[in-house]
């Protein structure tokens, strides 16, 4: 019995002994190829350059790469006139021509005998003399005004000779009396004036044959 407890503490012994042994083995491998140490992250001090980089001076300027100067095209007195933007001021519009206005071949006059106190209106024909007592009238035109004029109105030129009747085979020399534009609606702008007689203008009638009867208006076809 003592024997064989003496035996057991023996073999536990030996086990133990064993054990020791190969953790002292596992431990002197581990330290024969210990593992890497971290980098050390000691600050570095100020005013000193980083380790891996270079100073901006000491980098040299990186070479661009050649380029090919654009081909030059030549240009003409045409071409930069072409090119350049037109500055001219445009030309002012051109004034619309006036119409004309619409003219006739008789006039319709009316005369006053002061002395009588007679009125007489008569037509008288452009060109052709026509004698009232002892006037004797001629119209050389009798024409309305054009359509784009403002007051429509009737106007006649006239020329008025003083011719008396003659007296005992004798007759008195004629006399320019009267010579311009009579117009009807404003008997006082160019007014007749003779110490027997009043005259003046109606209006215009019977359209020329030049002129589309259309022209006749209410002024001139009194």
């Amino acid at each position: 019995m003592g024997r064989l407890r003496a035996l057991l503490i023996a073999g536990a012994g030996l086990a133990a002994a064993g054990g020791i042994a190969g953790l002292g083995l596992a431990q002197d491998t581990n330290s024969a190829n210990p593992p890497p140490a971290p980098p050390a992250t000691t600050p570095a001090p100020a005013g000193a350059p980083v380790v891996g980089t270079v100073p901006a001076s000491d980098v040299p300027p990186e070479e661009s790469a050649p380029t090919t100067p654009a081909p030059v095209k030549a240009v003409d007195n045409e071409t930069a006139a072409a090119d350049e933007p037109d500055t001219t001021p445009p030309a002012p519009p051109k004034p619309a021509e006036p119409l004309k206005r619409p003219r006739y071949v008789s006039a319709v006059l009316q005369a006053v005998d002061k002395v009588t106190a007679k009125t007489l209106r008569f037509e008288a024909k452009v060109n052709e003399p026509v004698r009232y007592q002892g006037l004797v009238l001629t119209v050389h035109a009798c024409e309305t005004t054009a359509p784009d004029e403002e007051v429509p109105d009737s106007m006649a030129h006239l020329e008025v000779v003083s011719q008396p009747q003659p007296v005992a085979g004798v007759a008195p020399a004629p006399h320019q009396i009267y010579r311009g534009w009579m117009f009807a609606s404003s008997p006082g702008l160019h007014p007749f004036t003779s110490p027997g007689y009043d005259l003046w203008l109606i209006a215009c009638k019977t359209p020329s044959p030049a002129e589309p009867a259309s022209v006749a208006g209410a002024v001139g076809s009194r």
